[in-house]
């Protein structure tokens, strides 16, 4: 069975269809899948869609591209909706959140700091009712790193990976997972099939981000978890390992990052 630790399912192009696609992504053995939040706006979105199906649980938090239209009333929700969720078994951390400077709006000072400001005030949420966290670190590996370090954030998945050896170790040893979706799929993507390889297997886990990140096979904005054993069972063959070694080694690390998870997989 595979566990899709990143999966988008409130997004619009799968609100339509998710009966389908869920139904679907079952009978390919997607036993689980973990839905984040992305802004205050979807907090009651991935509780309530994590509720409608029982192969499903949920992660709140704002993520870094939702920060600029944020403000501390939207801190102050997330607490709120995180204390309230405890009680809610299908609540199993805060997420998606992280840090992102890949366009060069997203570098200067002001948005940086506003950023950085965010990712603080959620770490310490995550400390405090003590949750793992799943990490969006777009060209901000080692920044989000520091942050994890000086928060003393210890569990979690940094998701869609793609930096160094040496920086993915770094994370494995704040005790961190690492995650592959679909962009590992495409021939240019040496740097996250090294990493899928060389790794060792009780550090990844792996995710379809759907609808983003899509294998080679499917188009941009059409991605969702029935192609995550497909694109686990590459990284199977990278390690020259059955699907079903790896199904079993993901399936243990994703409860390991994520602890509420065993009740329900």
């Amino acid at each position: 069975m595979w566990i899709d630790t990143h999966c988008h399912l409130n997004a619009p192009f799968l609100s339509g269809q998710l009966d389908s696609v869920m139904d679907q992504a079952q009978k390919r053995g997607v036993s689980h899948i973990v839905i984040p939040a992305i802004d205050k706006a979807s907090f009651a979105d991935v509780s309530r869609i994590a509720h409608q199906y029982p192969n499903c649980s949920y992660a709140l938090g704002i993520h870094p591209i939702y920060v600029p239209d944020a403000s501390e009333s939207d801190l102050a929700a997330l607490e709120n909706a995180v204390q309230a969720a405890m009680a809610d078994p299908r609540f199993v951390a805060i997420g998606e959140i992280g840090l992102d400077f890949y366009l060069p709006e997203r570098k200067t000072p002001d948005a940086k700091s506003k950023q950085e400001y965010f990712f603080a005030m959620q770490l310490k949420i995550a400390k405090r009712y003590d949750l793992p966290v799943l990490l969006h670190t777009l060209r901000s590996v080692d920044t989000v790193l520091s942050f994890l370090k000086r928060y003393g954030i210890k569990r979690g998945i940094a998701h869609a990976f793609n930096g160094s050896i040496q920086q993915a170790l770094g994370y494995i040893n704040q005790g961190l997972k690492i995650s592959f979706c679909g962009t590992l799929t495409y021939d240019r993507a040496q740097q996250r099939r090294k990493l899928a390889t060389e790794l060792p297997i009780e550090a990844i886990v792996v995710e379809t981000d759907s609808p983003d990140l899509p294998p080679y096979w499917k188009a941009k904005g059409e991605n969702s978890p029935t192609e995550l054993p497909q694109i686990a069972e590459m990284v199977a063959q990278l390690r020259d390992i059955t699907p079903e070694e790896l199904a079993k080694a993901t399936t243990q690390n994703a409860i390991s990052a994520i602890p509420r998870l065993k009740p329900l997989i």
